[in-house]
C-alpha cells in the first residue's frame, strides 16, 4: 500500500565546498549537486563543484558506471551548442528503508535514490511494550516490503525515527519518557546488523520537521515543527535547511517545559505541569474521560478526534484550553528563534482546526510584530506523512555522503 498522496519532490541540500580534494569527497559532492538540482550537466558541474573540468568528468563516468548516476535526457545549453545530457539519480542505486515510529504505531516504506515510494505499510507498534517486541515487528515487515522492491538492488541505509530523546551519534535513546525499557538500547547497532547497512536514528518530530521543511520553497525556513499527539515535541530547521539538534540532541524536546497558567497535572518524566501533561491529545483524551457523566466515553485519542470531527462541545472546549497553553509556549518560542514558520502536526490538527485557531490566537497576541509580521503559522502540508519525508531526505543524503559512497559499487 502506498500512501493515498504521493509526496511531492523533496529538496536534497548541496553540499558545502571544502578545499580537500580526495576520492570519496569528490564523488560525494557530484552526486549531491545533482540530487539537489544545482546542476545536472558536466558542464555546470565544473563550476558548482569548484573543481576541473576532467575532474567532474572522471567523477561523472565513474558514478554512471556504478549505477548511481543515469542519464535523463539532455537540457539545452545556450547558443548554438548542442544540448548537454542532463543527469540524475538512478533508482537502481540502491534502497533506503524508512520506519517512522510513533507511540502506537508506525510508517514503514522502501524507497529508491530517486526519491520513489517502491512500497510502503503502517502497522500497530507498541513502543510501551519494550524495544525487543516492536523493533521484531518493524524488522520483519520491512524485510516483507523489501521483497516487494525491484530484486537485486540492495538496501544501502536504514533510517528510523522514535518518540522520544535519542542520541544519533551513538544510535541510542536516551531516557525517553513514554518508552520504558528502551534507554540506551542499541537500536542502531540493532538495525545494522539486520540490514547489513548504515542506520541513522533521529527523533520523530525531527523527521517531520525536516520533510515539511523540504517539501516547502527554501525561503519558508527556519522552521519550527510542533507535534501535538501522545506527547509533544517540535523539531527545528535552520535557515540553511538543516535539523538543530542543539549540543547533544535535546534541541526541540519542548513536550517538559511548563508554561503560564499551567495547572500541575503530573507528568510521566516525574515532574508536574509539563505541557505534555496538560495539552497533548493524549492529556485532552483524558480529561474528555473523566468529564463524561454516564462513564460512556473511555477518553481514547480516537475518540477525541471523532467527537472533534462531529463539533461535540465538550471536545472542542478541552482543545481550545489546550490550544492556549500550547500557543503561549509557541510564542516563547517564535520570539526566542524567531522561524519564518511555525507548522503544527499530530492527531489533533487532521480532526479539526480548533487547535490551530486557538495557537493563532494567542500568538499574535502574545509574540511582538517584528517576530510575527512575516510569520507563516499552519498545519502540516503533509500530515501523517511528514516523518516518511525527512527520513527519505536523511536517508539518500546519507548513501550519498563521502562516508557512505564508496560503498556504491555497481552489482554489490
Amino acid at each position: 500500500m502506498l500512501p493515498s498522496a504521493p509526496l511531492p519532490p523533496l529538496r536534497m541540500s548541496a553540499p558545502a565546498l571544502t578545499g580537500r580534494i580526495d576520492s570519496a569527497i569528490t564523488l560525494s559532492t557530484v552526486a549531491r549537486l545533482v540530487a539537489s538540482g544545482t546542476a545536472v550537466s558536466k558542464a555546470d558541474l565544473a563550476p558548482a563543484a569548484g573543481l576541473a573540468r576532467t575532474t567532474v568528468s572522471t567523477a561523472v563516468d565513474e558514478l554512471l558506471a556504478r549505477g548511481v548516476l543515469r542519464q535523463d535526457g539532455t537540457r539545452p545549453t545556450a547558443g548554438r551548442g548542442r544540448p548537454a545530457d542532463r543527469l540524475a539519480l538512478a533508482p537502481r542505486g540502491g534502497h533506503v528503508l524508512l520506519a517512522d515510529v510513533g507511540a502506537r504505531g508506525a510508517h514503514l516504506a522502501v524507497v529508491d535514490l530517486s526519491q520513489q515510494i517502491l512500497a510502503h505499510a503502517h502497522v500497530d507498534v507498541d513502543v510501551t511494550a519494550g524495544p525487543d517486541a516492536a523493533l521484531a515487528t518493524i524488522e520483519s515487515r520491512l524485510t516483507e516490503l523489501r521483497a516487494k522492491a525491484p530484486d537485486g538492488v540492495p538496501a544501502r541505509a536504514v533510517v528510523i525515527g522514535l518518540p522520544g530523546p535519542v542520541d544519533g551519534h551513538l544510535g541510542i535513546p536516551v531516557r525517553p519518557p513514554i518508552m520504558p525499557g528502551w534507554h540506551a538500547y542499541p537500536v542502531s547497532v540493532r538495525l545494522q546488523q539486520t540490514f547489513d547497512c548504515p542506520v541513522v536514528l533521529e527523533n520523530d518530530v525531527n523527521l517531520r520537521a525536516l520533510g515539511e521543511a523540504r517539501a516547502l520553497p527554501a525561503d519558508q525556513v527556519p522552521l519550527l515543527f510542533v507535534k501535538v499527539g501522545t506527547g509533544i515535541g517540535g523539531g527545528l530547521v535552520t535557515s540553511e535547511g538543516v535539523l538543530h539538534h542543539g549540543a547533544d540532541g535535546a534541541a526541540g524536546d519542548i513536550g517538559h517545559v511548563r508554561v503560564r497558567g499551567a495547572p500541575d497535572d503530573a507528568c510521566v518524566c516525574g515532574n508536574v505541569g509539563c505541557i505534555e501533561a496538560v495539552a497533548s491529545a493524549a492529556a485532552v483524551a483524558r480529561k474528555l474521560g473523566s468529564a463524561s457523566a454516564t462513564g460512556s466515553i473511555t477518553g481514547s485519542i480516537a475518540e477525541l478526534r471523532g467527537l472533534l470531527g462531529r463539533g461535540d462541545a465538550t471536545a472542542v472546549g478541552l482543545v481550545r484550553e489546550a490550544a492556549g497553553l500550547i500557543g503561549e509556549l509557541v510564542a516563547t518560542l517564535v520570539h526566542f528563534y524567531n522561524p519564518a514558520r511555525v507548522t503544527l502536526g499530530g492527531s489533533l490538527t487532521a480532526a479539526s482546526d480548533e487547535l490551530l485557531a486557538g495557537v493563532r490566537s494567542v500568538v499574535y497576541q502574545r509574540a511582538l510584530p517584528l517576530a510575527t509580521r512575516n510569520l507563516v503559522l499552519t498545519n502540516s502540508v503533509l500530515g501523517e506523512y511528514a516523518g516518511l519525508a525527512g527520513a527519505i531526505v536523511l536517508g539518500i543524503e546519507r548513501v550519498l555522503s563521502a562516508e557512505s559512497i564508496d560503498t556504491l559499487t555497481a552489482g554489490r
